[in-house]
């Protein structure tokens, strides 16, 4: 089990170093690449870097080599939560980002004072007074509760991310693979905390072991993330919000606000706007006349829908109407949804069942009978 791990560990190293080579070399994935995704590929070079000097034997058996990787475990959190920001938000690298990583910096001169620069015979003692081992299970709870909170902050910045854009798009972003990325990194946290917790409880051999794992299974997520960034870059580069700015600017009175509720229903009768299916609110606002802040109070207060059920709500009645129609002959039912606007069978589905109740074919049946 352990040669297959070293074997993994070269496996790592190598590719990341072959990963920073294409990246530094090659202007179109210099330029494609998230440079988020180009950091993580170094944190994990710096990661993987003492085990392949400690396995490989060219210093020796120097166990001190392989706390030379524990310099990148304050570094993985900060860049998770950097990365949500900018793919998700459009908010690219300011000086101020550097902030996040002045943590990292105080923990590796702690890891420096602590465990690097002590001779092997200080070492011993603190091992055998136990010491040691307090100070090694302080260091990974320090790295553990570090990490976990930064995760949480990238995970909160997708969730808001999914229920703001409703308010801004009327379609469905393709956000699958960045969740199952944030899903990933979170089971890897959980196994590091479960390693923790077996570490108190004595299980020093399941502790070790588990530790390779986890690094190394973060090693795998980081090397298919920075692969598919050169291969995909438009899976980061997902639409960016347009974020609505707060009611206070908007005038509008009540008598304004039901005036343009009956404009925007005729509009949306008239014009039919949500047959786009990468229909934005700033257009359908510009349509209207008014500005963004403004459509998004009339949808919110006057109307009491986000944008994404308002202009779905248009797109169902479509539907149904071209489900009754000659098209129905010739068209699957999702077939007819996306000419009544929709670009995603789940959201149709969703959507329709959520304002009717039931799925498409359940309606219609029951309409027959």
């Amino acid at each position: 089990m352990q040669s297959f791990l070293n074997q993994l560990v070269y496996f790592g190293y190598f590719q990341s170093i072959f990963l920073l080579c294409i990246y530094l070399f090659s202007s179109k994935n210099r330029k494609n690449i998230n440079g988020y995704v180009a950091f993580f590929v170094v944190v994990l070079a710096i990661g993987l870097s003492g085990r392949v000097l400690y396995i490989s034997g060219i210093f020796g058996q120097e166990y001190k080599l392989v706390t030379f990787s524990e310099f990148a475990t304050l570094l993985f959190g900060p860049t998770i939560y950097l990365f949500a920001r900018s793919s998700l938000l459009n908010q690219y690298f300011s000086y101020k980002d550097i902030l996040h990583y002045i943590p990292a910096v105080f923990y590796n001169i702690a890891i420096t004072i602590l465990i690097i620069l002590p001779s092997d015979q200080v070492l011993r003692a603190r091992i055998e007074s136990g010491e040691q081992y307090r100070i090694i299970l302080l260091l990974v709870g320090i790295g553990l509760v570090f990490n976990i909170t930064y995760y949480i902050f990238g995970l909160h910045v997708f969730v808001k991310f999914k229920k703001d854009i409703q308010n801004e798009v009327s379609y469905t972003l393709k956000t699958q693979f960045f969740l199952n990325f944030l899903i990933a990194i979170g089971i890897c946290l959980s196994c590091w905390f479960t390693m923790y917790i077996l570490s108190i409880l004595g299980f020093q051999i399941l502790n070790r072991l588990t530790w390779q794992i986890v690094w190394l299974s973060i090693a795998c997520i980081i090397l298919f993330i920075a692969f598919y960034g050169m291969k995909e870059p438009q899976l980061f580069k997902i639409t960016p919000l347009i974020t609505a700015k707060k009611y206070t600017q908007s005038k509008l009175s009540t008598t304004d606000l039901d005036r343009l509720k009956s404009q925007l229903e005729v509009l949306m009768q008239e014009k039919k706007p949500y047959l786009n299916n990468k229909l934005l609110k700033a257009e359908l606002a510009e349509m209207l006349g008014v500005s963004n802040p403004e459509m998004a109070r009339l949808l919110n207060e006057n109307i009491g829908m986000n944008f994404f059920e308002y202009i779905n709500y248009y797109r169902i009645k479509e539907f149904v109407s071209l489900a009754r129609s000659e098209k129905a002959k010739n068209l699957t039912f999702f077939g007819l949804a996306q000419e009544a606007g929709f670009n995603s069978k789940t959201t149709f589905n969703k959507s329709f069942k959520k304002l009717m109740g039931t799925s498409p074919s359940e309606y219609f049946n029951n309409q027959i009978s």
